[in-house]
Formats: structure tokens, sequence, C-alpha cells
């Protein structure tokens, strides 16, 4: 392969790592029995903008339902955030399922330790969340599949505004209706 064809390789393998397997407005949105045909049987969930808006302990409409239903559908789940132990850790008891704070997402630490958590292969597991450098990126280094939601609400942490511009403009990613 000459270098061209490397560099066309190259970026083609980044660009995997960036891309979600499934996209859905919610996490509520996200089919459970779809999850479970195609053989899943663990669930890693974000936190901000995926089960709460940024900056609030309630859960977002629907979210506890859908973690009820896919608990008694058989799937364990866990919560990983790079949020602080205290606000993770309520948010998981809310929830009743394990909590993985200051998990440096996309970096791999966290998603192993909920993998233990889980007890489900990486083949088995899916990771749900609402952005491209940390859920997305980070369950692709792992080898994990990836469900990329909207974020729940528009306001976020700055570093998090930060890497919404970087993904508009290296993946003109556009907002769905």
């Amino acid at each position: 392969m000459d270098e061209t064809g490397e560099s066309v390789e190259i970026a083609r393998q980044v660009r995997a790592m960036f891309r979600p397997d499934f996209e859905t407005a919610r996490l509520s949105d996200v089919s459970l029995e779809d999850l479970w045909a195609r053989g899943f049987r663990g669930i890693i969930i974000d936190l901000d903008n995926t089960v709460c808006g940024y900056h609030e302990s309630t859960l977002a409409p629907g979210v506890r339902d859908w973690v009820l239903a896919a608990k008694a559908r058989g799937f364990a789940l866990a919560l990983v955030s790079n949020n602080f132990r205290e606000r993770v850790a309520a948010v998981g008891a809310q929830l009743d399922v394990p909590a993985v704070p200051n998990a440096l997402k996309p970096l791999p630490q966290g998603f192993l330790l909920a993998l233990r958590h889980l007890r489900t292969r990486r083949a088995q597991t899916v990771v749900i969340g609402d952005q491209l450098f940390t859920d997305v990126l980070g369950a692709k280094i792992l080898g994990l599949h990836a469900v990329l939601t909207q974020p729940i609400v528009p306001k976020d942490f700055p570093l998090t505004r930060v890497l919404r511009f970087m993904e508009r403009v290296f993946f003109a990613r556009v907002p769905r209706g």
C-alpha cells in the first residue's frame, strides 16, 4: 500500500472509532428487545445529559422505567461518569445500579471496572451516552458497541462544550429532530 492508501486507511479507522453503532434521541428510546436480540446482556450508561440533565439530580422522563424494564429483561447495568463520586453514587442509588465515578472517559479504566460489575463479555456489552469523544470513543477503544443519544439539555460542562464543538467541526454531526 502506498503512502496515500495508508493515509486513507488510517483516516477510515479513526472515523470508525467515533462512529456509534446506533443513534437515538434519548435513552428511553433505545429498544431493549433489539439489544437483547442482538446478543447484548450488559449496558453501560453515561450520566450527564443521558440519564439526567447537566447539574440536575432528577432523572429524565422515562429513564427510571427504562432501567426497570432493562433489569426485568435480564440486562446487567452500570453507570459510568466522569463526574464526582457523590453525584454519581446518588444517581446510581436512585437507579439501583453500580456506579463508577471519576471514570476519565474515554480512557479504559472506568469501562473496565463497569465490565467487572456487569460480568459480561465485551461483545455482549453496549455503552449508551451523548458524546462522541467520551462515550463512543471509550466504547470503541475496548471493542464495545455504542449507542449515541442526543443531550437531554443544551447546557454542558465547559469542556464538554469544547468537545461538542469539535464533534460538529470534525464529524459534521447533524442534529436530529
